[in-house]
């Protein structure tokens, strides 16, 4: 009982066919495949981004921060 048959898949299937209609089916699982496609080609993008190379943040030097605190004196004179 808490399981199903063959029998009861087949079925459904073919009462979703007779609601939905193939036509529908078809896009819908050419929609879902492209999706998962688009999903997948993302996450190699975003592998690639995440290289060492790539992913070093900018260091901000001392130099770069003595130029910014002058600047700040500067404008209150």
């Amino acid at each position: 009982m808490g399981t199903f048959s063959i029998w009861h898949w087949l079925v459904v299937l073919a009462i979703v066919v007779l609601v939905f209609g193939t036509k529908k089916l078809r896009n819908l699982g050419s929609d879902l495949g492209n999706a998962v496609r688009g999903f997948k080609e993302g996450m190699k993008g975003a592998d690639e981004d995440n290289s060492p190379s790539s992913s070093q943040s900018p260091q901000i030097t001392h130099h770069s921060a003595e130029a910014g605190v002058k600047e700040k004196n500067e404008i209150k004179l």
